[in-house]
């Protein structure tokens, strides 16, 4: 009997599933090193990517949004807040840029997207349908290996290693990430949630993913 109590507990709390979460949300609802979503995707390559997701959170101090790491190197992207107030980081390969003075107060919805191809190198973010200047992270060299991509925690050795004083504590949404750079036109889309394609790599609308530890799935109120 319990075994079987055991078996249970950790079926409920990790599982493997692909979901239709239009309109959902994932909460995350403590500071934990080991909660998580963990994404699935068959895709090995990366030459160029855009991310972009939405997101709500009363933090202060330093989180991950979003990292995914290969086993040649565990931060193959990371979207990282550091604790400098309106700084997004983000990593690709063994480069990162900084992006500076955005405005995204918090306990209110934001949508974040990410852009980078390797054959120049550059990135750029857009906050909230506003862009940044491109900056320089890292060129010459694609993403390749088996990845590991996880929602609200960095990876500090593939697959693992989380920090708790990193974790994010909020509500994630309509995450899609595409094998190339969006248009401006395509990221607003995405912004004003109009008329674009999902992403190719990730897809919110059929978002193949584990859930591990005390993370909700829920109604997305606006």
């Amino acid at each position: 009997m319990e075994k079987l109590l055991v078996f249970m507990v950790m079926l409920a709390s990790c599982y493997a599933d692909t979901q239709d979460l239009s309109g959902k949300v994932l909460v995350f609802p403590r500071e934990t090193a080991t909660d998580h979503v963990k994404l699935m995707t068959p895709k090995t390559s990366l030459s160029a990517y855009t991310i972009c997701l939405r997101f709500k959170t009363d933090l202060s101090r330093n989180y991950v949004l979003f990292s995914l790491a290969t086993p040649a190197m565990i931060n193959d992207i990371v979207l990282f807040k550091t604790k400098d107030d309106g700084v997004i980081r983000v990593h690709t390969r063994d480069g990162f840029a900084d992006f500076k003075s955005l405005s995204f107060p918090p306990n209110n919805w934001h949508t974040m997207c990410t852009t980078w191809d390797s054959q120049d190198g550059f990135g750029q973010l857009w906050m909230d349908g506003k862009s940044t200047e491109k900056k320089f992270i890292h060129s010459g060299q694609p993403i390749s290996g088996k990845p590991i991509s996880i929602l609200g925690q960095e990876q500090d050795s593939y697959g693992g290693g989380f920090d708790a004083t990193q974790s994010f504590v909020g509500m994630i949404s309509r995450l899609h990430m595409w094998d190339r750079v969006l248009s401006p036109q395509e990221i607003q889309n995405y912004e004003d949630d109009s008329c674009f394609t999902p992403g190719n790599v990730f897809n919110w609308r059929a978002l193949e993913h584990e859930v591990v530890g005390n993370i909700l799935v829920e109604q997305e109120v606006m």
